[in-house]
């Protein structure tokens, strides 16, 4: 039989283990919930229920048109309605039908609200009062209020940006660290499964059952690549599942082509991270024969995912244009967790790209030997903990 056919029967295997697997089910429906429930809730808190409802009685009636123009210009929404009285005012004010009610005279602005009157509605009232002090004072000099409002509304600032943000960029802000928590988890739980499915399998000695008709090497390819298959299924799950909850709310207006794009490469680096620390894991596995060790020889290379993850998203949100950020996403075994977080904050170059993407293959393809190896060497050796030293020299 040929090694591709060996490692494909091995990795089956594995998939068909993991995918059986009820804590993979329980965590996977756990997670799409999570994601789904976090979109729903960023579309409830940022939607249209923000708008407020302003009743006003008669002698202020003409306060409404200014009041809803103003909140417009401050990209809010009111909504105001004519109260017969103050009294049916105060009740609905009262029962939750208002929010405000606005009584008195233009002059002597009285506000009725049931628990807390907001900044932004107590600012528009505010300058809407102010406003109407001056037309008062302008009336008296005899000058006409209605030309000082047309010359005063007719000031324009001239802005110059400097460094304008890309489009869409909160958006792709949001989407980046989405991206970055995403793939932190992946590597991080995926690769401590690959090192304790190594020691399970020394511990209860079915590695000696396999190696008698398989090469190590060939083992530990087809279990990297089964549980590899696993996680990018579970990946492409959750990323499926976000675009189309964030098109259903309207969370996600980015245009169709970026968000491909954004997509491809989240999975592309997602494979490439996994590969890259699941020979790891796996080296480091067969260092051990009992599970309360694999924490020990795992943490270090927990500690090389966990170090770019807390730097991205401290770094990231506040200057996605950070040059040590943008430096330490070429290293290979940190561009799996910054370059992700870049792209899809769309702050990245070609050349970037292809540097990182090209340095992390040439890293892939060394620890495929060095990992094999180290495995080949360690995995049929039980009881005390293996010295990587020995391991590599097969000593």
């Amino acid at each position: 039989m040929s090694s591709r056919r060996i490692v494909a029967l091995v990795a089956a295997r594995e998939v068909r283990t993991r995918l059986r697997s009820r804590a993979f089910r329980i965590t996977s429906a756990v997670l799409v919930a999570a994601l789904v429930a976090l979109i729903v809730v960023l579309d409830l808190t940022s939607g249209g229920s923000s708008a407020q409802t302003v009743g006003l009685t008669r002698p202020v009636a003409g306060l409404a048109e200014p009041l809803r123009d103003k909140a417009q210009a401050g990209g809010t929404e009111v909504r105001t309605r004519l109260v017969p009285n103050a009294a049916l005012g105060e009740r609905q004010v009262r029962d939750g039908d208002l929010d405000a009610l606005v009584t008195g005279r233009p002059q002597d602005l009285r506000i009725v609200v049931k628990d807390d009157l907001g900044d932004s509605l107590r600012g528009m009232l505010t300058a809407l009062a102010q406003q109407e002090a001056l037309d008062r004072r302008i009336a008296a000099l005899g000058g006409d209020p209605a030309e000082v409002t047309r010359e005063v509304a007719g000031v324009r600032l001239d802005v110059a940006v400097l460094e304008p943000p890309p489009p869409h960029h909160d958006e792709r802000l949001v989407i980046g660290m989405l991206v970055g928590i995403l793939i932190y988890l992946a590597l991080l739980t995926l690769g401590q499964l690959v090192a304790q499915g190594v020691v399970e399998e020394k511990t209860s000695r079915v590695v000696e059952l396999l190696l008698s008709t398989i090469r190590a090497w060939q083992l530990m390819a087809g279990k990297v690549l089964g549980i590899g298959l696993v996680g990018l299924a579970q990946v492409a799950l959750l990323l499926g599942t976000g675009v189309a909850a964030g098109l259903a709310t309207g969370q996600l207006t980015l245009p169709a082509s970026i968000a491909a794009g954004t997509l491809a490469w989240a999975i592309v680096w997602y494979l490439l991270g996994f590969f890259l620390y699941a020979l790891l894991f796996a080296a480091a596995g067969a260092l051990v024969s009992r599970q309360e060790d694999v924490g020990g020889v795992t943490m270090p290379l927990m500690l090389l995912i966990i170090a770019p993850y807390v730097i991205g998203i401290s770094a990231l949100p506040g200057d996605p244009d950070n040059a040590f950020v943008a430096w330490l996403s070429l290293i290979p075994p940190f561009a799996p967790m910054l370059m992700p977080m870049r792209e899809a904050m769309g702050v990245v170059e070609p050349w970037e790209l292809a540097v990182s993407v090209t340095a992390t293959v040439a890293l892939i393809a060394v620890l495929v030997r060095a990992a094999g190896r180290i495995y080949s060497n360690a995995v049929m050796r039980t009881g005390a903990r293996v010295r990587l030293g020995d391991a590599l020299r097969g000593a």
